[in-house]
């Protein structure tokens, strides 16, 4: 799926640049928790960690993960919260 396919813009954006894992990860879950069903949360992250560390949280959370991008170091992630 690419960017111009989701629907929506997101509700909520977390840049997490700098931070290191499990930080990312971390503060992905505290975000989507506080969301409601259905938001699509945007995440900005720049440790290269983040995308195994957040790829497989979203699978494991049950959640979907509509997009990945990875520009030289900058990870963008978007979220559906589905639980």
């Amino acid at each position: 799926m690419s960017e111009e396919d989701i629907p929506d813009k997101p509700n909520r954006v977390i840049d997490m640049q700098g931070l290191l894992c499990p930080e990312p990860v971390f503060r992905t879950r505290q975000n989507i928790q506080d969301m409601k069903e259905g938001e699509i949360l945007e995440v900005l992250a720049d440790d290269p960690v983040a995308e195994e560390d957040i790829t497989f949280w979203v699978k494991k959370s049950g959640n979907e993960l509509l997009f990945f991008n990875k520009r030289e170091k900058l990870l963008k992630f978007l979220i559906r919260k589905v639980k």
